[in-house]
């Protein structure tokens, strides 16, 4: 092996920039020469290449979002896309490609080796759904950042006797609603792995407000409801008693600087994507467990949405 790329898919998560470095730098220091791919599968189709040395990489363990860049690719989802990748990548004599993203970004990963190509995938995402990694990259910083935007609501909402509902990002998976929300001392999360009634949160906020309660704050993962439809709801059958507002952070929950555990995790996962490279290995995707290491096939890190935490989510409500 004497070339591998790398290149940031998807949603950007803060970590990324972490992985890439720690990747660039390995590889430089196995002897390879170290490409990276700008605005992800799009760039690869369009080829962005560029080669990498140490400079390239100064500075990058701090900062948050993508120096690579990211982007959608729709022709990847095309029977020819994949394929075209996997050509582009053996004339520019590329031997491995390690791509940093989430579920779709691995799917493209599968399909391009599936080309002969050997890759290599860095789960990369706030959203902490990928199976078979406990943590991604990223989802730490996104927790910080949910938790502290939930603080400070609480300042307003103590002094102004109000309800807030907090609206965090994650269609599929409510891991990031979970751990910010409880890290942030919400009184009711909302997931949409399960399942919830509007009366019951009334219940709640009833029940809180005869127990003397004058503030309340809920977290509602957004592919379990839209803030703003919640609040309109509880107004109109709280009888006026509440005063609630919705506060929707979107993508303030993806940007910043990544935090310790997120740097180091990137650093280790981008380490182990080289060494396995360097001995041959592809289709598989650098994943941790009770601490470790470990590479998981990427059909098993692509089938499906990582199983939220019953027992943390009970956990949550019963100190909620």
């Amino acid at each position: 092996m004497k070339k591998i790329a790398v290149l940031t898919s998807g949603g950007d998560a803060p970590g990324m920039n972490a992985a890439v470095r720690a990747v660039v730098r390995c590889g430089l220091v196995a002897g390879l020469r170290m490409y990276g791919i700008r605005r992800g599968y799009e760039g690869l189709l369009e080829g962005r290449f560029e080669e990498m040395d140490n400079y390239s990489v100064s500075g990058l363990m701090y900062s948050g979002g993508s120096r690579l860049e990211c982007a959608r690719c729709p022709e990847m989802l095309e029977p020819h896309g994949p394929e075209a990748a996997a050509q582009i990548l053996e004339r520019r004599e590329i031997d491995g490609l390690v791509v940093i993203g989430g579920d779709g970004s691995f799917r493209g990963a599968l399909k391009i080796a599936e080309h002969g190509i050997k890759v290599i995938g860095l789960p990369g995402t706030i959203d902490n759904d990928i199976p078979g990694t406990e943590r991604t990259i990223g989802f730490d910083t996104a927790c910080d950042t949910l938790s502290w935007v939930i603080e400070r609501l609480r300042d307003t909402a103590e002094s102004h006797h109000r309800t807030f509902v907090v609206e965090a990002m994650g269609r599929h998976s409510g891991w990031l609603a979970l751990f910010g929300g409880l890290a942030g001392g919400a009184d009711v999360i909302l997931l949409p792995e399960i399942p919830w009634e509007h009366e019951a949160i009334c219940q709640t906020i009833t029940r809180r407000m005869t127990e003397g309660r004058t503030f309340h704050l809920v977290v509602i993962a957004e592919g379990a409801g839209r803030a703003t439809d919640l609040v309109s709801w509880l107004q109109a059958n709280l009888d006026g008693e509440l005063e609630v507002r919705a506060c929707i952070p979107g993508h303030i929950q993806r940007g910043g600087t990544p935090t310790t555990l997120d740097r180091v995790l990137a650093t280790r996962m981008g380490q182990r994507a080289v060494q396995a490279l360097q001995a041959g290995r592809t289709a598989m995707m650098i994943g941790e467990a009770k601490g470790e290491l470990a590479e998981i096939p990427l059909t098993e890190a692509t089938g499906s949405c990582r199983t939220i935490d019953k027992e943390l989510y009970d956990l949550a409500m019963t100190v909620g």
